[in-house]
């Protein structure tokens, strides 16, 4: 049931963080312009390597520290992510060069995996890595991130046309602020029990 909650946890974090965020804008503009299935497999399987590289590195880091101060790590993480989604602060959203070569499932793939490389989610990921069952972030994240992947390419254009960005970003910055306040709680729970 633990690794269900950790699933679910990390999967609603990671949907809310990444709606709108330039990963899907990414595969929106693709998809536009090239076939989907290779757009889609490109997508997922980049994240697939990046959320498997950042939950190993959240849980060997967990292993080195105390509990107490990966939690702290991660509350405060998730904490700054979530006031600078809700203020409203954008990532550098430089226009990525969307021109793609003749294999165009290893131009998406190395477009989305330098694009997303320490990105915010990538690093939320690495924290729930430490503190909950790997196996089940890595589940959750990738699930997600093949969500808005698909989502971007097939259904993007529509949301973005009924709902704006920032409205989408706010949504996201809530989320963190949420999962933050649970980890500050376990912490609390942790340190004075």
């Amino acid at each position: 049931m633990d690794e269900l909650s950790s699933i679910l946890k990390t999967y609603a974090l990671v949907v809310g963080a990444e709606f709108g965020d330039k990963s899907q804008l990414v595969c929106m503009a693709l998809a536009a312009r090239y076939r989907a299935l290779p757009v889609v497999s490109g997508a997922v399987s980049a994240f697939a390597l990046l959320n498997l590289l950042a939950v190993t590195v959240g849980a060997v880091v967990a292993l080195w520290l105390p509990q107490w101060l990966v939690m702290l790590a991660v509350a405060s993480l998730f904490t700054l992510f979530g006031v600078l989604a809700l203020r409203g602060e954008e990532e550098d959203d430089d226009e990525e060069d969307t021109r793609v070569g003749r294999y165009l499932f290893w131009s998406v793939f190395g477009l989305i995996f330098m694009a997303e490389l320490g990105d915010k989610t990538q690093l939320a990921i690495t924290g729930l890595g430490g503190v909950e069952p790997p196996a089940a972030v890595w589940l959750g994240g990738t699930l997600a991130l093949a969500t808005t992947s698909i989502a971007g390419v097939w259904a993007g254009r529509m949301l973005l046309q009924r709902f704006p960005v920032g409205l989408i970003h706010k949504v996201g910055g809530g989320l963190f602020l949420l999962f933050a306040a649970l980890v500050w709680w376990q912490l609390a729970e942790r340190l004075m029990g």
